[in-house]
Parts: structure tokens; C-alpha cells; sequence
């Protein structure tokens, strides 16, 4: 028997949540209105699972929300909130292993699927977070398409964790020539570190995760 763990402070959308898990027949369910009240519940019921609106509970931010998912690992979430953000989502995705997501405006039989994972143990994923992960990624290999071969080198030399003067010698520039092109390819990737240009370029395939050494 499954045991159900609703985080949620707006008591119609809690009521709501409560007849999704009724309607599927399965277990037992406790309320969360705040996030201590959701810790001592996890402690009675590490294997529950957890539905929370993250937009709207008291989280002071996603690092604080993956802590209290990390410590009880047992425990399935399942997320459901009006929007959440490109970076939220795909960090969300790659730091957890047992956080579903969907919307309050999904399908009815999304939000009843991504229930049913939950209660097996596994993650679902809604089709519209796909979407939006996908459209990031074409639009981040349309900006890496933009730089030219010797900025993608000079991008994989990074990565690579040459440093700016390693990388002058190797090419025969001088600094301030590489420093330039260093310029240049956070500009036209937004990004303002190599960390960032590095993570974009390895998102997009253009830079293998063995040659990351940053």
C-alpha cells in the first residue's frame, strides 16, 4: 500500500491533489503544509511519495529542495507547478534520480502516470518538459554553430584544461590573439566563464565528456 505525502500550503489545490491519489486507489495519505512538517513525515515514511508545487512551498531554493530529497532517497517526488525554468528543470533532472515532473496544466492521464511511476519507484517525465529541454538543446547547437573552427578548438583546448598560455605555444598566437578568441566565444555563447562555455559545448555534443577535465 502506497503512502502519499501532499506539500502543499493552498488547501484547494491540496484537496485536489487528494482526489488525484484517491481515484487511483492506492494508499494512505498525509499533508505537508510546510517543510518541517514534510521532514517529520519522510521520517515516519522514507518509501512514500512526495507531490509538491515547488513554486509555491516554502523551499528557500532548488539546492535546499535536492538536500531533503537526497537524505530521504528512498522516497519517490513528483513535481507539479504552473512553470518552471529551462536551468531548473534540467538540473532538477541530472542531480535526482527519483523526481518525476509535470504541470497543473498537463494532461489529466499525465498526471495520473507520472502517480503510477511514483508508486513503482520510478521517474516520469511529462511530455511538455521534454519539449522544452529539446528546444534548449537545438538552440544551444545553433549558437555553437556560429563559431568558427579555430574558436572550436581553442573551446576543446579549454576543456581540456590548457591554460591560455598552453594553448598560445600550441598554436603559435600569442596570448592576447587566444584571450581574444576566449572573448569572442563567450560572447557569442552567452556566457561569461569557461565553466559555462564548457557545459554548453559538452550539452550540445561538440566536446566528449572525456576530454572535460574541468
Amino acid at each position: 500500500m502506497a503512502i502519499f505525502i501532499i506539500a502543499d500550503n493552498q488547501e484547494l489545490t491540496s484537496f485536489g491533489l487528494e482526489h488525484l491519489v484517491d481515484t487511483s486507489d492506492e494508499g494512505v495519505i498525509y499533508h505537508a503544509p510546510d517543510k518541517t512538517e514534510l521532514v517529520e513525515l519522510l521520517k515516519a515514511h522514507e518509501e512514500s511519495v512526495v507531490i509538491v508545487d515547488y513554486t509555491l512551498y516554502d523551499f528557500t531554493d532548488i539546492e535546499n529542495m535536492l538536500v531533503i530529497n537526497q537524505r530521504f532517497s528512498k522516497a519517490s517526488w513528483i513535481l507539479i507547478s504552473e512553470d518552471l525554468t529551462e536551468q531548473f528543470l534540467k538540473k532538477v533532472i541530472y542531480l535526482s534520480h527519483n523526481i518525476s515532473i509535470v504541470f497543473k496544466d498537463s494532461p489529466l492521464k499525465e498526471i495520473n502516470d507520472a502517480i503510477s511511476y511514483a508508486i513503482k519507484g520510478d521517474r516520469y517525465i511529462c511530455q511538455r518538459v521534454t519539449e522544452i529541454l529539446l528546444t534548449q538543446k537545438q538552440k544551444e547547437n545553433e549558437t555553437l554553430s556560429t563559431l568558427t573552427p579555430t574558436e572550436t578548438e581553442i573551446l576543446r583546448s579549454i576543456a581540456q584544461g590548457k591554460t591560455t598560455k598552453d594553448i598560445a605555444a600550441e598554436r603559435f598566437s600569442s596570448i592576447h590573439t587566444i584571450n581574444t578568441h576566449r572573448k569572442n566565444i563567450f560572447r557569442k555563447l552567452g556566457v561569461n566563464t569557461a565553466h559555462e562555455a564548457i557545459k554548453t559545448a559538452v550539452r550540445a555534443g561538440l566536446i566528449d565528456t572525456a576530454e572535460y577535465y574541468i
